[in-house]
């Protein structure tokens, strides 16, 4: 029964090792540990951290989109009370580091390359000088002199295919859509999104001799302390990093941004520690966008709404020389079938802040347009939306043919739809009117591949029968902190308060860091691992084999000898560090988690207003952690999907590119007047041992994957306005909405 444990994942682990277990914690929705912390306002938080003599600093934007720094006047806010001293350094960031980059982003500020890029850092004894002096310092530009265009759809701006983004091409798909019984061939658009954490940015850094000590806001420590060292051109050894608590990131904080390092320099200049808080314009302003997309998609089926053929072309934008574009066709290139197919990415190249991975980056607005287009197929071709979606899931991956780990998409779809009342639908629109609003009902499809990245955690049992976590793996919201406490508790049988689960510190084991939803099962999986090292020396002092350990309540048995552990451990801690690497299970297999969306909207039928009033998710993603955390993941990505379809976009000036909704009063995140009574369901039956040890998926990003198309689809059912481009504001909806005064059909 038991497997070696190498770090290297290369073959599916099918013991079901937590199912077999007897504490029976895992899974279960247990609070997260540190939430009274956080909801009493005693958790610290990055800007929190009170350190003696410590300096305020303020970053300086660019008023310009391109050129060149000729001159900063510093010797005027020098002269302001409290001004310290006005920072330019050549180290400080032009770029935020791009996830998992590890390594420095580009650096000189006093290269311009987009509107509100830091110049600058004013730095004083309170925030309040520095903010001042910082609005009140002068900074000469040289206007470049061959700007690169504002806009992605610019003739001149220059189009690339990137270098991580083959195209996928097989068959013949303008043959088969020649051919098609039925087809459909549209274009969709998706504007820029902002993460638009709770928490903005913000970094304090302090010297001990030539070592740095950051306490900040980040994602991804292992990365980070790699990305600053570069930056600094100092050794990672030399770098600690503490972020026990962060206040959201959605992929904004993966990689540093601008402020770490010029807290940094700042704090060796002046040998005293520093703080720099981006405020909520600079965060929109300067850190990680999503890119807009323009995506046309091409489906071509039989005459019973088989796919013969697929395409899904994407043009997305980014600053030159930057490697990331968004992977708009992540999902469709394993979702559904169709032999003949072209799935490609291009990127534009163009003057606005970088774009990086926003939550669930490529599905995110991948999936929404996809699902939105397959509606319209299913429209065409006479038949039910839910129906056709099942009759295309292939038995293995188009093109490459690579088999699927777990799939439970039709059991979500099925699911939901008997939950939701899905048959209570009417196939055509407007036929559904309560007053002055038309109602409708759409779904989609829900896919988000699956990642196991390195990770390490050590777990001490100590000798009075405690355990203590230990990673550098950091807590967003998302419930780290309980779900390894969870599995540490049933692999080594205590009751869950008997953990301690301590995160964020780079001076602990490296952890997968909280990205690309591989959080959970990476970490976890890691600390499975220490526990299975921690259950082979105890049943080796207990005299029996491993398999007939049996832990439960602090007390080990073989089923002959029971012995509290404390007695077992005889007054000496174990502590075991593990450790999991991806391996060939990640090429083996097809992984992703899937689900299903359920949306009913009203429009009104004067205004062109569009409510969602209920909305049900269903998701599959292998072994459920912890319940509780896992709903909150699902519920929060169908807030965003709300936002996605209906009122989220980043809007940029073509004159000079500067971002003209930059505060949360202007980029209308969901808000609870807009949110109804959301339903999650969670396929708690599914198992996917080549996913993880854990038998675990990923479900952090899931929850937004396709639920925008289900609004829009609703929106179509309500009152016939099929449109195709996100978000669905009323200015859009109006000009195709029915005769207000027309009854329902």
């Amino acid at each position: 029964m038991q497997l070696p444990l190498a770090d290297m994942y290369n073959k599916p682990d099918d013991r079901n090792l937590l199912d077999h277990m007897k504490q029976g914690v895992i899974g279960k929705p247990f609070d997260r540990p540190e939430g009274p912390l956080k909801v009493s306002g005693t958790a610290t938080y990055a800007a929190e951290w009170k350190l003696p003599d410590c300096a305020e600093g303020v970053l300086v934007l660019a008023t310009i989109a391109q050129g060149t720094v000729k001159a900063i006047d510093r010797q005027a806010v020098l002269a302001m009370p409290g001004v310290i001293t006005v920072l330019a350094d050549e180290a400080m960031l032009r770029r935020p580091a791009q996830g998992t980059a590890g390594k420095a982003p580009a650096q000189g500020a006093e290269t311009v390359e987009y509107f509100a890029q830091p110049v600058a850092l004013v730095v004083a004894d309170t925030f309040e000088q520095a903010r001042d002096a910082a609005l009140a310092l002068h900074v000469d530009y040289e206007l470049a002199s061959a700007p690169v265009p504002f806009d992605p759809d610019s003739p001149d701006a220059e189009v690339e295919t990137p270098s991580d983004s083959k195209p996928v091409k097989g068959g013949d798909l303008d043959r088969a859509m020649r051919e098609a019984a039925f087809s459909v061939d549209v274009e969709y658009d998706t504007p820029g999104h902002a993460s638009a954490a709770m928490e903005p940015h913000a970094t304090i850094a302090e010297w001990q001799d030539d070592h740095l000590i950051l306490r900040g806001s980040y994602q991804m420590l292992g990365y980070n302390v790699k990305e600053i060292a570069d930056s600094l051109g100092i050794s990672p050894k030399k770098v600690r990093i503490l972020s026990p608590y962060v206040g959201g990131g959605f992929g904004s904080k993966l990689g540093i941004t601008h402020e770490a390092v010029a807290a940094a320099i700042a704090a060796k200049e002046l040998g005293r520690p520093v703080r720099v808080v981006m405020s909520r314009q600079q965060v929109f302003q300067t850190v990680i966008r999503r890119s807009e997309t323009r995506q046309r998609v091409r489906l071509a089926c039989d005459a019973v709404g088989t796919l013969i053929g697929l395409g899904h072309e994407a043009h997305v934008s980014n600053l030159p020389e930057e490697d990331f574009a968004e992977p708009v066709t992540q999902a469709t290139e394993f979702l559904y079938g169709g032999e003949n197919r072209l799935l490609s990415v291009e990127v534009a190249r163009i003057s606005r802040m970088t774009a990086g991975s926003v939550r669930a980056p490529g599905e995110a607005v991948g999936m929404q347009v996809l699902e939105a287009a397959m509606d319209e197929l299913a429209e065409k071709i006479g038949i039910d939306p839910i129906d056709l979606r099942k009759r295309n899931l292939p038995a293995e991956v188009p093109v490459e043919g690579t088999p699927y780990s777990s799939r439970m998409l039709t059991e979500a779809l099925e699911t939901g739809a008997e939950a939701f009342g899905w048959d209570k639908r009417k196939a055509k629109p407007c036929q559904t009117r309560e007053g002055e609003w038309w109602i409708g009902m759409g779904v989609a499809s829900a896919a988000r591949v699956n990642m196991l990245v390195p990770a390490k955690a050590r777990v001490t049992l100590k000798a009075d029968g405690t355990a203590l976590v230990e990673t550098d793996q950091t807590d967003i919201g998302t419930g780290s902190y309980a779900i390894l406490g969870q599995i540490a508790a049933e692999m080594l049988g205590l009751p869950i308060e008997r953990v301690t689960v301590k995160l964020g510190d780079t001076d602990f084991p490296t952890g997968a860091g909280s990205g690309g939803s591989f959080g959970a099962i990476s970490t976890g999986s890691a600390v499975m691992r220490a526990c299975e090292a921690i259950r082979a020396k105890l049943a080796k002092v207990l005299g029996c084999h491993e398999d007939a350990l049996e832990l439960k309540d602090g007390v080990a048995t073989d089923g002959a000898d029971t012995c509290p552990l404390e007695r077992l451990l005889a007054g000496k801690d174990i502590a075991k560090v593990g450790s999991i690497k991806p391996g060939k299970t990640m090429k083996d297999f097809a992984q992703a988690s899937y689900g299903a969306f359920f949306a009913e909207v009203a429009v009104h039928a004067f205004t062109g207003e569009t409510r969602v009033r209920r909305m049900t998710g269903v998701f599959g993603f292998g072994r459920v952690l912890n319940n509780k955390t896992a709903r909150s993941q699902c519920l929060g990505g169908m807030v965003w999907g709300i936002g996605s379809a209906l009122t989220e976009e980043l809007a940029f000036d073509l004159r000079d590119g500067h971002l003209i909704n930059h505060d949360l009063a202007e980029y209308h995140v969901p808000a609870h007047a807009d949110v109804p009574a959301l339903e999650v369901i969670l396929l708690e039956q599914e198992r996917d041992a080549a996913a993880s040890p854990l038998q675990a998926k990923g479900v952090g990003e899931l929850g937004i994957c396709g639920a925008a198309g289900a609004i829009a689809n609703a929106v179509y059912n309500a009152c016939g306005a099929r449109l195709r481009s996100f978000p669905l504001t009323l200015d859009k909806v109006m000009p195709h909405l029915p005769d207000p005064f027309a009854t329902a059909a």
